[in-house]
């Protein structure tokens, strides 16, 4: 019985380590190692990064449009100045200006109203500031930045009231009645912005074919299509802005063909995850920053300087003044277009043997038959 019983201990003792052996094995190292290659070989990780990618997105979308929007505050608001700004009634007002605000009214002298008015239209000032008699008169300019003229107009009424000073607001260039918030250019900007680039997606997706010079020349029929459907919708159709329609229409067009091809650029550069990049500098932080929801001098002053540098920011500045200041285009803003569209264009050029597409060639296909 003893041996029988030892006999039987003998496999159990030694099956026992055995089975162990085994079953480490299985979670050892080259098991996991083995379990980690066949993750990354499927679906799941990529569906993994995307869920973390998005979930990130939102909260930075969020925040970016909250930190740039929510709580417009002044920083320094240009201000024209006709004659003197020691005038005891000017200078009262100026210094209950700025501590009403908590800001500064960056002023600067001009000699004649016509003077100032011309730097009003120039978009170098945002208002007008003079004596008039034992008050001041100030006038505003709406479309140079609705909600700086709307805090102006506010705060000067109550800092007249308590320091004793007739204060005359006027508005010597409103906006338009179909936009009275002055959001109308933001938004045909931002739709000029979004649909270029997604524009550009799609043809990464169902024209794959296409080959590089191709690629730029079908961005920029649907820009040109894209563009001049914007402008007819807003101004034909809904009537909410009188636009010059040529200039708007090639404005929207420049901006669509620019995203487009800033995505087209990222495309070559790192292929699939492209969007990462492109969203990051055309929604996350050119829109934001353009000065079409807020006025620049309300903006964080990092995001007002670089937005001007950005797509968004060229768009909204090249639209704004075609529309309520014909005649002073300024040269700038269709720069910075078109410098980032040479910039994007030149890249996917250079590395156009990494374009994800094209068609097979002969021999190509020669071979495959």
């Amino acid at each position: 019985m003893s041996d029988h019983r030892g006999g039987s201990g003998v496999p159990g003792g030694s099956g026992a380590p055995g089975g162990s052996a085994t079953h480490g094995a299985h979670g050892g190292p080259k098991a996991v190692a083995a379990r980690w290659a066949a993750f990354k070989a499927s679906p799941y990780l990529p569906a993994v990064v995307l869920t973390l990618i998005v979930a990130a997105a939102a909260g930075l979308f969020a925040g970016s449009y909250t930190y740039a929007m929510a709580n417009p505050t002044p920083r320094s608001i240009p201000t024209a100045v006709v004659g003197s700004p020691g005038t005891p009634a000017v200078k009262a007002f100026t210094q209950g200006m700025e501590k009403a605000l908590n800001a500064s009214l960056r002023l600067t002298g001009y000699p004649t109203y016509g003077r100032a008015r011309r730097a009003v239209d120039e978009q170098e000032e945002f208002a007008i500031l003079r004596a008039r008699g034992r008050g001041v008169e100030l006038d505003l300019s709406g479309a140079s930045g609705a909600t700086v003229a709307q805090l102006l107009a506010q705060s000067g009424a109550q800092v007249g009231r308590a320091a004793g000073v007739d204060v005359r607001i006027r508005d010597i260039k409103p906006l338009q009645k179909g936009d009275p918030r002055g959001l109308a250019l933001f938004y045909i900007s931002l739709a000029a912005v979004i649909i270029g680039f997604v524009g550009a997606i799609q043809l990464s997706v169902h024209a794959r074919a296409l080959e590089p010079a191709e690629r730029i020349a079908v961005t920029a029929a649907y820009a040109l299509l894209g563009g001049f459907a914007i402008a007819a919708v807003v101004d034909w159709w809904l009537g909410a802005l009188r636009l010059p329609f040529t200039e708007s229409w090639l404005i929207l067009a420049l901006t669509m063909f620019t995203s487009g091809m800033v995505f087209t650029m990222f495309n070559a550069l790192i292929g699939r995850w492209a969007m990462i990049p492109t969203w990051g500098l055309m929604v996350l932080l050119g829109n934001p920053s353009s000065g079409g929801a807020v006025s620049w001098p309300l903006l964080p002053s990092a995001l007002g300087l670089v937005g001007r540098w950005l797509p968004p920011g060229g768009s909204v500045n090249a639209q704004h003044t075609a529309v309520y200041f014909g005649g002073h285009q300024h040269a700038f803003p269709f720069l910075v277009l078109a410098g980032w569209s040479l910039l994007s264009c030149t890249v996917f050029w250079v590395w156009r043997h990494r374009h994800p597409g094209g068609r097979e060639t002969a021999p190509a296909l020669a071979a495959d038959a």
